[in-house]
């Protein structure tokens, strides 16, 4: 993530997003969008406003309220070997997000 996140900040300040259609313009703030914390959840969200896309607008929106929730994302527990706090299981058993 956090090369992710740097190789995309860098090809963001320099415009290489804005060289792109719209709908290619994700693959560059998805980083921000994975991100566990939520400064960067705010940048996706204010990236993806500027594309004028109301469903990736949504979705960025559902990934920051997660974030905002749990202060990461559960889907990732297990493969990071986080142990699921008993609010992230009632989450997952839920079927997570919805969007």
């Amino acid at each position: 993530d956090p090369l992710a996140r740097n190789i995309a900040d860098r090809a963001i300040a320099r415009g290489f997003d804005q060289t792109f259609e719209k709908d290619l313009r994700s693959f560059f703030y998805l980083p921000f969008e994975h991100a566990e914390n939520a400064s960067d959840q705010a940048r996706a969200i204010a990236l993806f406003e500027k594309t004028g896309d109301a469903d990736l607008v949504k979705w960025a929106k559902l990934h920051a309220d997660i974030i905002t929730r749990f202060g990461r994302f559960p889907h990732r527990n297990a493969c990071l070997g986080r142990e699921t706090t008993d609010a992230e299981k009632e989450f997952l058993a839920g079927g997570g997000f919805k969007g």
